[in-house]
């Protein structure tokens, strides 16, 4: 966390060669959102984010500064990588579908999202991350020791308690579909404050482009049908940079109506 928040504190011409718009560069830092141009709010946030499979291919592209970087996060993608595996073990012997279910495509790629949010003076005018659900497999959130995080239930948006040294952990979209509902994708946001900087630091675990995702067979009961056609995270990505993540209506294209 220490090596993110010096990230953003470098000055601006040490930075200037990871900042972009263009969302076909695989490591960028860019502001507010990946669709500024056309957004309705601005968001009070800059956002650095690169793949981090394959390891020895994708270090080559993270940023050069700070100098232990590169050290630091390929350490730390690795250990976030294992302990996502062996919650997706956990969450697969719960489901009942056996060892190994989300190994290989369906867990294959990774990739770092960091925020940064620096002190806003008028939080109430806009938020650090506007409401969504993840589209990934899971997500390995470290928060950092400032609120901010709010989870959406019964109604009501909900403050999630930083706690020093602990991750929060949301299932994602496909987590959801493939367990044909049986498990939710979590909707929340990130508003901001006018005290302090706040660094948060997100590990998505993602199929592979091509793998093909549906509600396992073994999870849809008798009396039930699929909620959700087959298709390839490629087009549910493709899909859910078009709608910008908007928590009604990314689902839709995918559902199945009896």
């Amino acid at each position: 966390m220490n090596v993110f928040k010096e990230f953003f504190e470098l000055p601006a011409e040490d930075k200037v060669s990871v900042y972009s718009n263009n969302l076909k560069r695989p490591c960028r830092l860019y502001t507010s959102s990946s669709n500024y141009d056309h957004e309705n709010v601005h968001l009070w946030r800059d956002n650095l984010r690169h793949p981090c499979h394959p390891l020895e291919d994708c270090i080559k592209i993270w940023p050069q500064k700070p100098t232990r970087y590169r050290e630091i996060v390929a350490t730390y993608s690795i250990e976030a990588k294992k302990l996502g595996l062996r919650i997706l073990e956990l969450l697969s012997e719960g489901l009942g579908l056996g060892s190994g279910f989300f190994g290989d495509k369906l867990s294959e790629s990774s990739l770092l999202s960091v925020n940064h949010y620096p002190p806003c003076p008028d939080p109430s005018l806009t938020l650090g991350v506007s409401r969504h659900c993840d589209p990934n497999l899971l997500t390995i959130l470290h928060q950092g020791d400032e609120y901010g995080l709010q989870g959406f239930k019964d109604g009501e948006w909900i403050g999630v308690e930083p706690l020093h040294n602990a991750f929060v952990v949301n299932i994602g979209h496909q987590l959801q579909i493939i367990s044909n509902n049986k498990l939710k994708s979590a909707e929340h946001r990130a508003v901001t404050n006018s005290r302090v900087a706040r660094t948060t630091a997100a590990f998505f675990i993602n199929p592979s482009d091509d793998c093909v995702i549906e509600p396992d067979k073994s999870l849809i009961d008798t009396n039930e049908s699929p909620a959700y056609r087959p298709f390839q995270f490629k087009e549910f990505l493709l899909n859910y940079s078009s709608l910008m993540g908007n928590p009604e209506k990314c689902l839709e294209p995918f559902e199945l109506h009896a």
